[in-house]
């Protein structure tokens, strides 16, 4: 059968998260743990069924946005629901404004998403400790926001933070009267949501509750009014309260944290080090191509025009889709091994050819396009700052490279050395880095 081009167009739609519990989304899956470092998944799973099921645990979770978290995330998900535990996803993005994000704004985003989960599972609480907070909320905001006491807790959560989320007034009036309270609302939380929740899931044969805050690597960077950056307000300062909820908890966090000067504080508040999910590698350290990175990065590729295609049958229906196998290896090149932006290539690709195969020539034109737009905010500062990523593989801990970090001009690896660092491979290429 011929291969419809605009079924592969859909597939390879970069924004698209697979979520591998799926039958269809598990087709596309590609499994990158063999040569991104050590399971980084399992590590966390056997840590919550294993080693610590019936006690609390905290951990933080970081890589590059796009380079595969939230596929992993879910796949974690599914692990731990066939390990009987009850597992809420939770995507900040869709409760915060992630310009300007609170602890108080995270843990009321908690407990709405866990509530709801619960009330679909059949458990109804309703804490008292909230059910008189929401009064005060009214009377306190004067908004035309409408919260009877009878409704279900996570509604009543819903229409605080919907509101708080819309509007910056009244997200500021909303935090100067929750702020002093946040102890009082992790100890609610605790005591008249999770672990009542927790009891009721036993006895529904369940292990236990687990959260997976997603996307809050994504909070953007920018000083509090006092002058803080964000992440290190959020994961630093206030650290110790996000982790204080008893229950199995993962939060994704900025990969820039990595190289603040405040680590250590961070990694003291968490009492745990973040597990990294590096790039799929196309290279060595010594510049040699990465045989089995390769390998995997076109069965990304492949799987998304043959899903239904055993892997070790795809290569040999490359031609239908690549002008050559050299072009196939050039788009998976020129990704750097991160997996959204191979996508994103070969879905402007599509769009630029319009037919089968795909020519090198419209990659050529799409990369020349992509390289264009990244260049023109690196200043020469920066440039000479990459030239000394590429001759040593690493990155200091300053300012500087942390913007080329957050800004994906520097992509992380690992081997059994360690984490190494390297230039996006599209910047190689400018005329900028080359002089």
């Amino acid at each position: 059968m011929a291969l419809d081009i605009f079924k592969f167009f859909q597939a390879t739609n970069p924004s698209r998260t697979l979520a591998v519990e799926n039958e269809e989304d598990q087709k596309y899956y590609i499994d990158f743990a063999s040569v991104r470092g050590g399971q980084i998944i399992e590590k966390l799973r056997n840590k919550i069924a294993f080693f610590s099921s019936d006690e609390p645990t905290c951990e933080l979770f970081t890589g590059h946005i796009g380079c595969g978290k939230s596929t992993e995330l879910l796949r974690l998900k599914a692990d731990l629901e066939q390990d009987e535990f009850h597992v809420v996803y939770l995507e900040s993005d869709q409760d915060l404004e992630m310009g300007d994000v609170d602890a108080g704004d995270i843990l009321l985003a908690i407990a709405r998403r866990v509530s709801e989960s619960l009330e679909t599972a059949g458990i109804n609480l309703r804490p008292g400790y909230f059910q008189q907070l929401f009064g005060e909320v009214q009377e306190i905001l004067q908004t035309p926001v409408q919260i009877s006491t009878d409704v279900k807790f996570s509604v009543g959560i819903a229409a605080i933070t919907a509101q708080a989320k819309s509007s910056p007034n009244l997200r500021d009036k909303l935090r100067g009267f929750l702020e002093p309270r946040t102890d009082g609302i992790i100890q609610a939380i605790n005591q008249e949501l999770l672990e009542p929740a927790i009891q009721k899931l036993k006895q529904q044969g369940r292990r236990g509750l687990v959260v997976l805050v997603d996307n809050l690597d994504q909070i953007a960077p920018a000083p509090k009014a006092w002058g803080r950056p964000q992440p290190e307000y959020l994961f630093v300062d206030r650290g110790t309260q996000l982790r204080r909820l008893n229950c199995h908890i993962i939060y994704t966090i900025p990969l820039a944290l990595r190289f603040s000067d405040d680590f250590g504080r961070l990694t003291t508040s968490f009492m745990v080090d973040p597990k990294v999910l590096p790039m799929a590698p196309v290279q060595l350290r010594d510049g040699r191509q990465h045989q089995e990175g390769m390998a995997l990065l076109r069965q990304l590729a492949l799987a998304r025009a043959f899903p239904n295609v055993a892997a070790d049958q795809r290569l040999a229906r490359s031609p239908e889709v690549f002008d050559s196998p050299d072009t196939l290896d050039r788009l998976c090149r020129i990704s750097g091994g991160h997996v959204r932006n191979l996508l994103r290539f070969l879905n402007d690709w599509i769009q630029e050819d319009r037919q089968l195969p795909l020519t090198r020539e419209s990659l050529e034109t799409v990369i020349r396009t992509r390289r264009n737009e990244l260049t023109l905010s690196i200043d020469t500062q920066e440039w000479e700052a990459l030239r000394q990523v590429v001759r040593h593989k690493t990155v200091a801990g300053n300012q500087d490279y942390q913007a080329l970090i957050r800004s994906m001009f520097v992509y992380e690896y690992l081997d059994q050395e360690g984490s190494w660092f390297d230039i996006n491979p599209i910047l190689a290429e400018a005329k900028e880095f080359q002089t």
